[in-house]
């Protein structure tokens, strides 16, 4: 098999790794008597950035530090031109004033100090510890004074959860560390042979991990934001992604950097980083206006995530 079908392959594993391991560990979850609203704000948020976890921390390791940084740059700039864009398309996505105050604000706070940490080209122990805390005190901010959003959010949940309240506990168990064992090698797997194929056509490490990992890793946002677009759940779909972008620098970033100090290339610095604060700046002016993400506002993000790709390529 070639480098192209591991890494397919790898990626594939990574996306049911985490499907495995977000079901078996709420099913344990819901045993132990753990709200759907709780199961929610915790596992399956984890879950779904579970992927982009498990590859930082795998290229961090492997001294591939572009990968590690470029998985998550790549992603956040995904998310708001590709995945929103593309929702927007599909159904128009409503703004409320609580996603400009807090969502979009903390995102834009958060994405401007991840560059500010990046500046001196290490984001080490010190830097991921602070992320990492920043990261444990918005999720004690949110289940302190977010109560009621909680409650309204595990309705939807509830129904997710369906089909794993009544697993066993062995079959609970086998789902959760099939999906751990599922994650670790699909990590290898797509870790190894985007190295392989950047090498094969002289192609940057750093290029690879903004477009091809950030993109695969995306996928469960993309198919979430989608769904929930078709389904006129726009709330949903628009919490998604700010919350993904939040989570992906502290929590991953924060993380990986505990792991093992990651170095950042004069080259992210100089382009992907301002290309992300670029999205993330552009964003608000196409909430703000109409306060909604519609056709119009989403091909604007597409033209730009497509000129970005243009002038990376």
């Amino acid at each position: 098999m070639t480098p192209y079908l591991f890494l397919i392959l790898g990626l594939a594993i990574l996306l049911i790794g985490g499907k495995f391991l977000v079901d078996g560990a709420s099913s344990i979850a819901l045993k132990l008597g753990l709200s759907a609203g709780l199961i929610g704000l915790t596992i399956v948020s984890f879950g779904t950035s579970a992927p982009e976890l498990l590859v930082s921390v795998n290229a961090a390791l492997k001294g591939n530090a572009d990968i590690s940084i470029g998985n998550v740059v790549g992603s956040n700039i995904a998310n708001i031109g590709l995945v929103l864009g593309l929702s927007g398309l599909f159904y128009p996505i409503l703004i409320s004033r609580q996603h400009l105050r807090f969502d979009y604000a903390l995102m834009m706070i958060v994405t401007v100090v991840f560059y500010l940490l990046s500046l001196n080209g290490l984001i080490g122990l010190w830097e991921g510890l602070f992320l990492f805390g920043c990261f444990l005190a918005f999720n004690a901010y949110l289940f302190r004074n977010l109560g009621s959003g909680i409650k309204e959010g595990a309705k939807e949940v509830d129904q997710e959860l369906e089909e794993v309240k009544n697993y066993s506990w062995l079959a609970s168990a086998g789902l959760f560390l099939a999906g751990i064992v599922g994650l670790y090698f699909g990590s290898e797997l797509l870790v190894e042979n985007a190295i392989l194929i950047s090498r094969e056509f002289g192609v940057s490490e750093r290029v690879i991990g903004v477009t091809v990992i950030a993109i695969g890793t995306s996928l469960p946002e993309l198919i979430t934001s989608i769904l929930a677009a078709l389904s006129k759940k726009t709330d949903l779909a628009l919490g998604n992604i700010l919350g993904s972008n939040i989570l992906n620098i502290l929590s991953i970033i924060g993380l990986t950097a505990i792991i093992k100090p990651i170095g950042v290339s004069e080259a992210f610095l100089s382009s992907d980083f301002l290309w992300m604060i670029g999205f993330s700046a552009i964003l608000f002016p196409l909430m703000k206006t109409k306060m909604k993400i519609s056709y119009f506002e989403g091909l604007v993000l597409l033209v730009c995530y497509a000129a970005y790709i243009f002038f990376l390529i």
